[in-house]
């Protein structure tokens, strides 16, 4: 059992500029030094918004419309099922080394994921970092989390990592062609990035979605309120190309079906399907609240109103919906003499 600890000792990392890579920075990652810097950081970065009765984030407050309280993290933890099923219980499908020795994580969230490859490759030091200190005080011993910002320049030391993960930061992400440029510095030559995103967009092929319905509405005015805020939610259909013209070579991107709901004959589909409806009914109303009441400067009365409208479709059994899924990897190329 993984126990929650209200305060977790994590680090800050922070630059200013490409100028601040420390080559020294990534040997910093014992609880000895960590603890050392959390009692005068930990006040900061707990220092927890709330409004419209959800918790959200402090450090660098606003720029994450989605709150970090236990109930999104059990919909991220959701997330995590949904996909972990998906790819038959495989954590990433890049054919990365078999002995990685360092691994990041880039926008961790729970941090389930980076513990879970903490345990698989225990040799490797895993890495996790997001806006909230909200992962587990008891993880694996190779498994360290910090509080960064990775729409700002990286500070992790250039050419030291084995894998870049990164998973559901659609809309978290001000740059994409700029996060592949920075992933790119960090890996090793020979060492591989995965993005895996799902679409803002749910697909039915027998036509039993109507165009027209709350949901497409939803995720339209979802998909707005992002792209006002400079951050898209469309990953998918533009990745390939980002991670190209960021260097990567045998670039990959493999599409996926998350079926939403009990409506699949097949067992396994059905089984992604029940885990997905939960997911989703929970999402709805952590995406939206901030999109639609700061951005798009509805009413709280108007917003709960199409959350509950969502959440109700999102239910229905003659939907036979999913929403596309990508996984796309690359390799950054070996240095030539």
């Amino acid at each position: 059992m993984i126990l929650r600890d209200e305060i977790v000792p994590f680090h800050i990392a922070a630059s200013s500029g490409p100028e601040d890579y420390d080559e020294d920075y990534d040997g910093i990652y014992e609880f000895d030094d960590i603890a050392s810097v959390t009692t005068s950081i930990s006040n900061s970065a707990t220092n927890y918004k709330f409004e419209n009765g959800r918790r959200y984030h402090s450090y660098k407050e606003g720029q994450w419309p989605v709150p970090n309280d236990e109930k999104q993290q059990n919909q991220m933890d959701l997330v995590h099922q949904v996909y972990s099923l998906r790819l038959e219980g495989k954590l990433y499908l890049a054919p990365i080394t078999e002995c990685p020795q360092k691994i990041l994580d880039v926008g961790t969230g729970t941090g389930i994921w980076a513990m879970e490859m903490g345990d698989l490759h225990p040799s490797a030091i895993v890495i996790g970092n997001d806006l909230s200190p909200i992962q587990p005080r008891w993880v694996p011993p190779n498994v360290k989390f910090e509080v960064d910002d990775f729409n700002e320049p990286w500070v992790q030391t250039p050419g030291t990592y084995d894998f870049v993960h990164a998973r559901e930061i659609h809309g978290a992400v001000s740059d994409w062609p700029k996060f592949c440029r920075e992933a790119y510095r960090v890996l090793k030559p020979g060492g591989w990035i995965e993005v895996a995103e799902s679409a803002a967009k749910l697909l039915s092929d027998d036509g039993t979605l109507p165009s027209n319905c709350a949901l497409n509405t939803w995720l339209d005015n979802l998909a707005e309120g992002f792209e006002k805020i400079g951050q898209t939610v469309e990953v998918g259909p533009h990745i390939s190309s980002w991670l190209r013209d960021a260097g990567f070579r045998d670039i990959v991107v493999k599409v996926f079906k998350l079926p939403v709901g009990l409506w699949p004959k097949d067992r396994t589909e059905r089984d992604i399907g029940a885990f997905n409806l939960l997911n989703m009914t929970e999402y709805v109303e952590g995406a939206s609240l901030q999109i639609y009441t700061k951005v798009l400067k509805k009413s709280l009365e108007e917003t709960k109103k199409n959350i509950k409208e969502a959440q109700a479709e999102f239910k229905r059994k003659d939907y036979h919906m999913y929403i596309p899924f990508y996984v796309a990897y690359a390799r950054k190329p070996e240095e030539r003499f």
